[in-house]
């Protein structure tokens, strides 16, 4: 297949030579700062013109590259707040294809041009991400509708970004058997390759629906099968403010508590159902609706989990909330971790893990804003970690971090003070 001149650069190599480049930037703007640190880069060192090029660069790749840019735009501690600003761009404001482009493909898809398919196609999009961009659009019926279109040549792009990365993983794994994370990629990299198939993200979004049924105040938009293909989804349009346009706003914080709720029930109320969690909740997937519900999209990695995995973190769920003692190394090994570890060892370093990560359900005054459980966490980490690369989760875990991990994200941007616990109480009627 030629390549498209329109779209990303989609060899190896020539993704390598952009990422060298910008690597290369990187480095002389942390040099220009006085940085000398044996470790190595230190990210909160650049400056708001290096996030611009790093913006840039990530958004002409697209791809696994602009996706790891969306990760570290939600990292509060990993960049300066004025360069993480730039770098939110990357959650929905990726350069735009040409409108010609969206066209053919929907021609190729669907076999009409975007008047012969739509009542009205709007030709500039409403947002533009790491594999596909998006357009308002109203149906003959007259429906509103979102129409994510795929860029062209994404999918070699994104294949190659797997095998550069995977090149990385496997020689990690040849130098220490306790580095080995081949198992953790792959499931990463399958996860990223499903993501392709449109038709497949309108059967997840569904999935999620069902799931969250219970939920009247979370919303998941309705698809339209009929204009619906492996590279172009369409589906309800929900009206609203993404999270990031929503605290531009400076909404008090009795309204940020409120959307702080919604986005727990969001990500913990599918999965206490029945194992299914939105595994990509950047801040540009989620819609503040102007009748006060929350909007979910992007169902492209919906990740259903094991029956094992889903029921013993249902389990802690529900012995969190009602106090009850845990006996954490049984716990973890019943969802699937391998424990190399004599359980004298293992069983505090879990106790303390999980005591960090529950600080926000043992006070009725928590404040998000001032937050510590993830640096905390990655403190702990580094203390023991010759210990904790010997505890190893299953490889589905990987989503399950994504996804529980960008909800904290999320919440300390929202940086909320209040009562937490009674969002997740109320969850408690899904476990029947």
């Amino acid at each position: 297949m030629a390549k498209d001149p329109d779209g990303p650069p989609s060899s190896r190599l020539a993704r390598l030579r952009k990422l060298a480049g910008l690597g290369a930037h990187l480095g002389s703007d942390a040099l220009a700062r006085g940085v000398k640190r044996l470790a190595g880069f230190d990210p909160s060192s650049i400056g708001k013109g290096t996030a611009e090029k790093l913006v840039a660069t990530l958004g002409d790749l697209k791809g696994a590259a602009m996706k790891l840019g969306q990760v570290a735009s939600m990292d509060p501690d990993l960049f300066p707040p004025e360069v993480r600003a730039v770098l939110a761009r990357l959650q929905n404001e990726a350069p735009p294809m040409p409108f010609e482009r969206v066209a053919a493909v929907l021609e190729d898809e669907l076999g009409g041009s975007p008047d012969e398919l739509f009542a009205e196609f709007s030709r500039e999009p409403m947002a533009a991400a790491s594999l596909g961009q998006v357009h308002r659009a109203r149906l003959r019926d007259g429906r509103e509708v979102a129409v994510k279109v795929q860029y062209p040549g994404i999918d070699q792009a994104l294949r190659s970004d797997i095998d550069n990365l995977g090149l990385v993983v496997r020689t990690m794994a040849l130098t220490h058997r306790a580095l080995d994370g081949r198992k953790y990629f792959h499931e990463l990299a399958e996860e990223l390759a499903h993501e392709l198939d449109y038709s497949r993200e309108g059967r997840l979004a569904r999935e999620f629906a069902r799931a969250s049924a219970g939920l009247p105040d979370i919303v998941v938009p309705e698809i339209v099968d009929e204009r619906t293909s492996s590279r172009v989804l369409t589906m309800e349009y929900l009206p609203g403010q993404t999270l990031k346009t929503f605290l531009t706003s400076h909404p008090d914080n009795a309204e940020r508590l409120r959307v702080s709720g919604l986005l727990i029930r969001a990500i913990h109320g599918a999965f206490l159902v029945d194992g299914t969690v939105h595994a990509d909740p950047h801040p540009g997937n989620f819609t503040v609706m102007p009748d006060g519900r929350l909007g979910v999209l992007d169902f492209g990695s919906v990740k259903r989990f094991s029956r094992e995995f889903f029921e013993g973190h249902r389990d802690v769920f529900h012995w969190v909330l009602e106090q009850k003692p845990i006996d954490v190394l049984t716990l973890v090994r019943r969802v699937g971790f391998t424990v190399d570890l004599p359980d004298e060892e293992a069983r505090p370093l879990l106790e303390e893990l999980l005591h960090v990560a529950g600080r926000a359900l043992r006070t009725d005054d928590y404040d998000y804003a001032h937050d510590t459980m993830a640096p905390d966490s990655r403190k702990l980490f580094a203390r023991h970690a010759a210990q904790f690369l010997k505890i190893r989760p299953p490889a589905e875990g990987v989503m399950f971090v994504r996804a529980f991990g960008g909800l904290q994200q999320n919440l300390r941007l929202l940086g909320a003070r209040g009562d937490f616990r009674p969002f997740y109480l109320s969850l408690l009627p899904l476990l029947g």
